[in-house]
This record gives C-alpha cells, sequence and structure tokens, in this order.
C-alpha cells in the first residue's frame, strides 16, 4: 500500500469527529509497547496495528505452543513452536506493513525495564504474572508513563489505566504483590477463548483514546464477570 492511501486505509477513524485527521496523525507518530503476545497481547496488537501505531512493540520470551490458539489469535498452527514475538511480526506485518514493529524477544526484568520501556509513549501490560506486572508498574511511575493493565481468568477480566498524568496506580489498589506459585492462572484454572479477546480489546481502545488525547477515566478498575454478565467500576 502506497503512502497516499493513508486516508483511504484509515478514513473511518478519521471521520470520527473527536478522532480526525489530527488524531490519525498522533496514532502514526505514537510509540506503545505490548508486554505479553498471548491471550490479552493478540487482540491488543492486532487492533493497535490496524489503527495504525506508528511503532509497535512486542516483548515476550515465550514460544507458541498449541493449547495457546485457543485465544491468542494472531497465532496459528503454524506459528507453534516459533517465538510469539515472531509470530507477532509476521501478523502485523500481513496486516499492516505501515507499522513499524520491534520485537524484544526477552523477558521484562530489573535490568532492563527501565531501558526498554523508556522508548515508548504508552505500557500496555499483558503478561500473565503478578511479579512482571508490579515491576511494570513501579517502572511506568519511575518514567512518568502512562500504564494500560488488564488480567484474565475463567469467565472475567480486569481492566484499568494507570499513572496518567499522575494519576494513582496498581500499588494504589493492590499494595503488595501475591506469590505467583500461590495464585490461579489459566493453566491451572483456564480460560475461554473470548474474553481476552474483550479484555484484550478494551485495554487498545483505551490506549487508542491516549494517543489521541480522548477523554480517560482514571483512579478506576473495571470489573468484567462474563458469566453473569455484570460490568462493575470500583473507585480508588
Amino acid at each position: 500500500m502506497k503512502k497516499e492511501d493513508h486516508f483511504s486505509r484509515y478514513s473511518r477513524q478519521i471521520f470520527i469527529e473527536e478522532i480526525g485527521l489530527k488524531g490519525q496523525k498522533k496514532l502514526m507518530a505514537s510509540k506503545v509497547l505490548v508486554i505479553g503476545a498471548g491471550g490479552l497481547g493478540s487482540p491488543i496488537i492486532q487492533y493497535l496495528a490496524a489503527a495504525g501505531v506508528g511503532t509497535l512493540g512486542v516483548a515476550d520470551f515465550d514460544e507458541v505452543e498449541i493449547h495457546n490458539l485457543n485465544r491468542q489469535i494472531i497465532h496459528t498452527e503454524n506459528s507453534v513452536g516459533l517465538s510469539k514475538v515472531k509470530s507477532a511480526e509476521a501478523f502485523v506485518e500481513k496486516l499492516n506493513h505501515q507499522v513499524t514493529f520491534t520485537g524484544i524477544e526477552e523477558k521484562i526484568n530489573k535490568n532492563n525495564a527501565e531501558d526498554i520501556l523508556s522508548q515508548y509513549d504508552v505500557i500496555v501490560e499483558g503478561s500473565d504474572n503478578f511479579s512482571t506486572r508490579y515491576l511494570v508498574n513501579d517502572t511506568c511511575i519511575k518514567l512518568k508513563k502512562t500504564l494500560v493493565y488488564g488480567s484474565i481468568l475463567g469467565f472475567s477480566g480486569q481492566v484499568a489505566v494507570f499513572n496518567h498524568n499522575g494519576s494513582k496506580n496498581l500499588r494504589d489498589v493492590f499494595p503488595e504483590p501475591p506469590s505467583d506459585k500461590d495464585m490461579p492462572d489459566c493453566d491451572s484454572l483456564g480460560v475461554l477463548g473470548a474474553l481476552p479477546g474483550i479484555i484484550g480489546s478494551m485495554m487498545a481502545l483505551q490506549t487508542l483514546k491516549i494517543i489521541t488525547d480522548l477523554p480517560i477515566i482514571v483512579n478506576q478498575l473495571t470489573l468484567v464477570d462474563t458469566l453473569s454478565w455484570r460490568f462493575q467500576t470500583i473507585d480508588f
């Protein structure tokens, strides 16, 4: 696709009064880091790439396994055995070659977190363990980066925007991380495949709103229970 096709490609976003050409230019100039290319990361990566985010960083150190495919929709049977980052890169290239993809095939840790996160405007946290979530949260506070947060299990999910223009953060809701080994996870209790699609899409939408300077509700945690179909918000 040629550069002059930008308007045609993104016209349905540009037609939205609150986005317009100005907002689309912001999207195309933005740099977003998605941590995790799994259940949550898949829809996040998909919709950010489709929207024309300029630079999309994806950090993951895992490989695609067959049991991932019920929910990690950017990966296919042919991806099994490949790194999730390489699989995500192939997906983005096919969807929107205008997006600059930066693959980070390593685990976010205390030694590299600040260097990696500092290169991006918005951080989207889709990892599956508490140690990474809290490390990313604390690093975003230090770097004054906005963090889009989400988590899933079974039929339930959570979404919040932390540290946005100095707003509250993960530790204001849950001061200390629980031990990963003591907490249930998708490997032990499972997750219905469409749930991360819902939560990940909500996270992607919040990210796009942040980039285009649309109103964001902060200091609020959204709880989604898809079994009883209840959506609740908790202010903190």
